[in-house]
């Protein structure tokens, strides 16, 4: 795992259990400091030990830079990643916009009319992919008008219906069939007094602190909820087969994941 900062990530607990749980005793992950400026030099001294690098911000638009091939939805979203060395190439794909797919899947949806995202910044673009698999518009709301704009190429490219509406309306949020909520922890208690229908899925993006408020109204209205962890572990699951060509051991991982998150 590569970023900056990358103290805090939880994926070297994911990706060692499911190492353990497959009795690859000689795979290891660890989290590494590397920022954007030091991304080229890093890969390039990479050996034949490597298998791939799993990249968090700031270092999932620069990675498009180093990357020999690139998946079309990767190129779509302007962001991977997971960087996998293959064949003396480096492959590049994004997991998080599957992932959300996928996390979305696990809680019984598969498709929706309407997708209401909140917030505008990187994490929303995985949001539009989910989007477009859903078979749903979306409406994004946005403290700036400007970084919607920012999103209308990535929209019309996943053939996905696209609305702006003004964080004034966030209300209205509550009436879509699906919620995204990428808002940072510093803006989460905006979204306190949102009262998503019961029948609403919610998804926030956090996962610390749980629940967020936009998810204890969700609990408390008796909505499915879906969390950054549940996120951050289906787009693992995805890493993992990348990077070692074997099924992943969800239970395993999920497991771990759990644990360590009980003792923080």
């Amino acid at each position: 795992m590569l970023g900056r900062p990358v103290g805090h990530s939880l994926s070297p607990v994911l990706h060692n259990a499911g190492y353990a749980a497959l009795g690859l005793s000689d795979w290891s992950y660890a989290a590494i400091d590397v920022g954007e400026d030091e991304l080229e030099s890093f890969v390039a001294g990479l050996g034949p030990e490597w298998a791939g690098l799993s990249l968090t911000m700031p270092l999932k638009e620069v990675a498009l830079s180093v990357a020999t091939e690139v998946t079309p939805l990767t190129r779509v979203l302007g962001a991977g990643n997971t960087l996998v060395l293959r064949g003396g190439g480096l492959f590049l794909d994004n997991t998080d916009a599957p992932g959300a797919v996928a996390a979305l899947a696990d809680a019984g949806c598969t498709s929706a009319a309407e997708i209401a995202i909140v917030g505008a910044g990187g994490t929303a673009r995985a949001a539009l992919a989910a989007a477009s698999s859903l078979g749903a518009r979306a409406t994004v709301y946005a403290r700036r008008p400007a970084a919607v704009v920012d999103l209308l190429p990535v929209a019309a490219q996943l053939d996905v219906p696209i609305v702006a509406a003004h964080w004034e309306d966030l209300a209205d949020a509550a009436r879509a069939d699906v919620i995204v909520s990428t808002v940072p922890k510093s803006a989460a208690g905006s979204l306190a007094d949102l009262k998503p229908h019961p029948d609403t899925v919610v998804f926030d993006v956090l996962y610390d602190p749980w629940p967020t408020p936009l998810a204890a109204a969700a609990l408390a209205a008796g909505c499915r909820v879906v969390s950054g962890l549940d996120l951050l572990a289906a787009q693992a699951y995805l890493q993992f087969a990348l990077f070692t060509g074997l099924a992943a051991p969800k239970a395993a991982m999920r497991a771990a994941l759990d644990a360590a998150v009980a003792a923080r």
